[in-house]
C-alpha cells in the first residue's frame, strides 16, 4: 500500500506544479527543502513502521516536484525571443506531424533546424493559408477536407519533408475566458513554443522520412490517410471513418461533433482504449494460434517458448504500433502502458490488482509527460478504466468455466461489452458535466444502439479498410468495406441526429466551486469501490450538489458584466438578478467555426444560463454578428434587437454556407434598436441611445454605414452605469454628448479602441472609472490605439484590454464596483511565455 501511495504522491506533486501561477524561486526552494527536512526529522521520532509510511510518500512528492519544475524550466527556456515576435524569420524546418487539411489552409507541427535570426524555439506550429482565400465563407460545404479540390493550391505536405519558409512568428496566445479551454496550456503541453504564419512562397529542400521514430509513425499515418481518402470521398461521414482508423479528426464536421456531444457518443467516434485493446487482442490471439501450430525442425514453437507469452508480447507490439499510428495521445499512452504493465506482470507471474495497475500506469504516464494532467482525456480515460474494472467484477467476483456453445459465447461477449460500455457512459456523465458543463440526458439511449454498431461493425470495418486500401489488387474490397462501414454509420446517425435535435437532449451544469467539485469526485470514487462497502451505490448522490449548482446572481439593482475574450471581435454578457442579456455574438472565423459555438455558448453554460432573455446585435459586421447562427441554434432567445434585418442576414449567411434550408430558430420577438427604446427589469434600466431612428438597412451596406447605425446601449443599475457603444465613430459620439451624455462608471471602448472613436469630447463627458477594450493581440488595425488608451488614462480611467487581461469581469454591488481580468485571477506559469 505504501508503494501505491508513493506513486500517487508523485502524481499529485506533479499536478500541484501545473496549478502554480509562477514556478518556485530559489528562496522558495530553500523553504520547501527546509520544510521537508523538518518534517522528516519529526517523523523519525516515530516508530519504524509509521516512519516509512510517512517519509516515503513525502520524499516521492518532493522528487515529483523537483523533476516537474526542472522540466518546466527547460521548456520555458525554449522560447521565442521577444525581438523576433511578430517579425518575419527565415526558417528551415522539418514537418513533424500529420498536416491538418482544410479548404483554406494547412497546419502542421514542425521541428526547427535553423533560423535567421536565431532565437526561434525548436518546435513550432505552422499555418499556411491559401493565397486565394476568399474569407470565412469560402469552402463551405461538408467533407471539404476530404475533397481533392481542397488540395489543389497546396503542395503535397508529408511528415519528414524539409522546407525553407519565411514565417511571421508569435508566442502562443489564446483567448482566456472563465472555465474555458486553455489554448496556451495545450500548446505548452505539446512543446509548441511559437506559432508561424507563412509569408511568400516556401521552398522545398528535401525529404527525411527516417529522421526519428515519431517521423516514421507520422509518415505512416500520412500514407494510410492518402490510401483511404479515394474510398471516402463524397461520403457524408467519411471523415469519421478516417478518424476511427488513424485518429485524424481534423476533417470531421463541427456540426457532427455537436451531435456527438449532445448524444454522448463522442467516446465511440474517437480512438479509445477499447479500440487499441481490441486490435492488440486480435494480434495476440493470432500469434497465439499460430505459435501452437507452426513447427520448425520438427518442434512446435510452443515447445521452445510458451504460446501464452508469445501472444502477450505480440499483443504489446501490436498495441504499440497502433498507438503510434493513432497519434500517441494521452488515451493511447495510457492504454499502451496499462497493457504493458499487465503483460509484464503476466510474463513475470507478478500479482496485480486494479489499484496497483492504475497507480503504476498513472505514475508512468505522468513521468513520461508531466503535462498529461492538463488534458481532460487523462481524467476521463483513467475514470473509464476505473469504472470498467469495478463493473466487470474485477473485485470480489469469481470466474467460472462456461459450457456454452461458441455462438452463445459470442452473444454473451457482445452483451457484456455493451453492458460495460453503458456502465462507462453512465459513470462518466457526472465527470463530463464537471468538465464540459453539459449532461446528455439521452446518452444512455443513444449508446444502447450506437455501442454495438460502432464498436463491433464500424470500427473493425474502418481498420480493415485502412489495410485493404494499402494492398494492390484489393481495391474492390476497400470499396466494399467503405460502403459497408459508411452505411452502418449513416444508419446509426439517423436516430442520433433526431435525438440531438430535442431541446431536452441535454441540460447545463454550471461551473461549481472547487469544494463542491472535490465532493463530487469523492462520490464518484466511492461509488465504484470494491463490492461489499455499505451504501456504496448511494455515493452517486454526492455528485448532485455540483450538478445542480446555481451560481450566485446579482442582487436587485445590481448587475454583472463579462466582456469575453473573443479576439478582434465583440461579445458582452450582462446578468441581473433574474435575467440575462448578450450584446454581440463574436466573430465567424471560418465556414465551420465561430465565437458563438466556440466561446459564448460554453461560457453561458458554465454560468448556468439556459436561455437568453435579450439578444442585441449591434450591427452586421462579421466580428459582431458572426456567432449569431450558433447562438440561436444553441439557446432559446426571448427578445432580440438589431440595427439591421437579422432574418435577412441569417438567410444570406445560410446561402453562403451552402445550407440554404438550415435557418436557426428565430427569437420570440425581433425588433430594431433605436433611440427611446427602453425597459427596466430587476431594478436595472436598459436604454438605447443610438441610432436616432429606425432606418431600413441591409447587411450588404458598406462597413462605414453599418458602423454609423450601431446599437448603443446604456445600462443603469441602482449603483453603477455602463455604456456599450458598439462601433460608433467620433461623429456619433459628438451627437450623444450634444444630447447630454451623463457621467458613466464603465465604458466599452467604441470600435475596439479605434483612433477614429473615443474623441476628447466623449471622454471628457463620460469620465468613467474603467474602460474595457475588446481587441485581438497583434491585430492588423492596431486596436486599441495608443492615442486612445492614453486619452482614457489621462481622464482618470483604468483601461482593461482583453488581449492583455483576458475576459474582463465587472460586478456592480452596493459595496462598490469590482473589476478583474481572467489572466490575473487564473494565471498559470506558462501564460504569456
Amino acid at each position: 500500500m505504501t508503494g501505491r501511495i508513493c506513486l500517487l504522491a508523485f502524481v499529485a506533486a506533479t499536478g500541484a506544479v501545473q496549478c502554480l501561477p509562477e514556478l518556485p524561486t530559489q528562496s522558495l526552494w530553500w523553504g520547501i527543502l527546509a520544510g521537508a527536512g523538518l518534517l522528516s526529522s519529526t517523523v523519525c521520532l516515530l516508530g519504524p513502521a509509521i516512519r516509512w509510511r510517512v517519509l516515503l510518500p513525502v520524499w516521492a512528492a518532493l522528487v515529483g516536484l523537483l523533476i516537474t519544475v526542472a522540466r518546466a524550466e527547460h521548456r520555458l527556456a525554449d522560447e521565442l525571443q521577444p525581438i523576433n515576435e511578430n517579425q518575419v524569420s527565415r526558417v528551415v524546418l522539418r514537418i513533424a506531424a500529420l498536416p491538418k487539411s482544410s479548404h483554406e489552409s494547412r497546419q502542421f507541427e514542425a521541428e526547427v533546424l535553423s533560423s535567421k535570426p536565431e532565437g526561434v524555439p525548436s518546435r513550432i506550429l505552422v499555418t499556411w493559408t491559401a493565397p486565394n482565400w476568399a474569407g470565412p465563407y469560402s469552402g463551405a460545404g461538408r467533407n471539404a477536407g476530404l475533397s481533392a479540390a481542397a488540395h489543389a493550391v497546396f503542395p503535397d505536405l508529408r511528415p519528414g519533408q524539409i522546407w525553407r519558409m519565411a514565417l511571421t512568428l508569435k508566442k502562443p496566445h489564446g483567448n482566456q475566458n472563465p472555465h474555458a479551454f486553455d489554448y496556451e496550456a495545450y500548446m505548452f503541453a505539446r512543446g509548441l513554443r511559437a506559432t508561424g504564419s507563412v509569408r511568400g512562397e516556401p521552398r522545398y529542400i528535401g525529404d527525411d522520412p527516417w529522421a526519428s521514430l515519431s517521423i516514421i509513425a507520422q509518415r505512416a499515418r500520412y500514407h494510410v490517410r492518402y490510401a483511404m481518402q479515394p474510398y471516402l470521398e463524397g461520403k457524408r461521414y467519411g471523415a469519421v471513418l478516417l478518424a476511427l482508423a488513424i485518429g485524424d479528426q481534423a476533417s470531421v464536421d463541427a456540426s457532427d461533433w455537436s451531435v456527438f456531444n449532445r448524444t454522448g457518443i463522442t467516446h465511440l467516434v474517437s480512438i479509445s482504449g477499447s479500440h487499441i485493446t481490441m486490435i492488440a487482442a486480435l494480434g495476440g490471439s493470432l500469434v497465439y494460434w499460430l505459435w501452437r501450430r507452426i513447427r520448425i525442425r520438427g518442434h512446435y514453437l510452443a515447445e521452445r517458448f510458451p504460446a501464452q507469452l508469445a501472444g502477450a508480447m505480440a499483443a504489446l507490439v501490436v498495441a504499440w504500433v497502433y498507438c503510434l499510428l493513432a497519434g500517441w495521445g494521452v488515451p493511447a499512452r495510457r492504454t499502451f502502458l496499462m497493457l504493458a504493465v499487465v503483460a509484464i506482470a503476466y510474463m513475470l507471474r507478478l500479482p496485480l490488482n486494479a489499484s496497483r495497475l492504475l497507480s503504476l500506469v498513472a505514475f508512468s504516464v505522468v513521468l513520461l509527460d508531466p503535462w498529461a494532467l492538463l488534458a481532460s482525456g487523462f481524467w476521463l480515460s483513467f475514470s473509464a478504466v476505473y469504472i470498467l474494472m469495478a463493473s466487470a467484477g474485477w473485485w470480489g467476483q469469481s470466474a467460472r468455466r462456461s459450457s456454452a456453445t461458441r455462438g452463445q459465447r459470442w452473444l454473451r461477449f457482445a452483451a457484456t461489452a455493451t453492458r460495460l460500455q453503458l456502465a462507462i457512459t453512465v459513470g462518466l456523465m457526472p465527470l463530463l458535466a464537471l468538465i464540459f458543463h453539459e449532461v446528455s440526458l439521452i446518452s444512455p439511449l443513444a449508446n444502447v444502439y450506437a455501442i454495438p454498431v460502432i464498436s463491433l461493425i464500424v470500427t473493425p470495418v474502418s481498420l480493415l479498410l485502412a489495410t485493404a486500401a494499402f494492398i494492390p489488387g484489393l481495391e474492390w474490397l476497400a470499396t466494399a468495406l467503405a460502403w459497408v462501414g459508411h452505411l452502418a454509420l449513416d444508419w446509426t446517425m439517423v436516430p442520433t441526429v433526431w435525438l440531438s435535435d430535442f431541446r431536452a437532449a441535454s441540460f447545463n451544469a454550471a461551473a461549481a466551486p472547487l469544494w463542491l467539485t472535490l465532493f463530487a469526485m469523492l462520490g464518484l470514487m466511492l461509488a465504484v469501490l470494491p463490492y461489499g462497502l455499505p451504501f456504496r451505490n448511494a455515493a452517486w448522490l454526492f455528485t448532485l450538489p455540483a450538478l445542480l449548482w446555481t451560481p450566485q446572481r446579482p442582487p436587485q439593482g445590481g448587475w454583472d458584466l463579462y466582456a469575453l475574450d473573443v479576439g478582434q471581435a465583440s461579445a458582452i454578457v450582462v446578468q441581473t438578478a433574474g435575467h440575462s442579456l448578450l450584446f454581440d455574438t463574436g466573430l465567424r472565423s471560418s465556414a465551420s467555426s465561430d465565437d458563438g459555438a466556440r466561446t459564448i455558448v460554453p461560457f453561458l453554460r458554465s454560468r448556468g444560463i439556459r436561455k437568453l432573455d435579450t439578444l442585441v446585435i449591434s450591427h452586421a459586421d462579421i466580428d459582431h454578428a458572426g456567432g449569431l447562427r450558433s447562438i440561436l441554434s444553441g439557446l432559446a432567445v426571448g427578445q432580440s434587437y438589431s440595427s439591421f434585418d437579422a432574418a435577412h442576414y441569417l438567410s444570406r449567411e445560410a446561402r453562403l454556407l451552402g445550407v440554404p434550408q438550415q435557418i436557426p430558430p428565430a427569437p420570440l420577438a425581433m425588433s430594431r434598436c433605436e433611440y427611446g427604446v427602453s425597459w427596466q427589469i430587476d431594478g436595472v434600466a436598459f436604454e438605447f441611445l443610438w441610432p436616432l431612428k429606425s432606418v431600413p438597412s441591409k447587411p450588404s451596406r458598406s462597413r462605414k454605414n453599418r458602423n454609423d447605425d450601431t446599437c448603443v446601449l446604456r445600462i443603469r443599475g441602482s449603483h453603477h452605469s455602463v455604456l456599450l457603444p458598439g462601433d460608433i465613430g467620433a461623429a456619433q459620439e459628438f451627437l450623444l454628448v450634444d444630447r447630454g451624455l451623463e457621467r458613466l462608471d464603465v465604458v466599452l471602448a467604441a470600435h475596439h479602441g479605434s483612433k477614429n472613436s473615443s474623441s476628447p469630447q466623449f471622454v471628457s463627458a463620460a469620465q468613467p472609472g474603467h474602460v474595457v477594450a475588446q481587441a485581438g493581440l497583434w491585430n492588423r488595425y492596431g486596436h486599441p490605439s495608443s492615442l486612445v488608451v492614453g486619452r482614457w488614462k489621462a481622464a482618470g480611467a483604468r483601461v482593461w484590454r482583453t488581449d492583455q487581461h483576458g475576459a474582463v469581469t465587472v460586478t456592480s454591488r452596493p459595496a462598490g464596483l469590482l473589476v478583474s481580468g481572467e489572466r490575473g485571477s487564473a494565471r498559470r506559469y506558462w501564460h504569456g511565455r
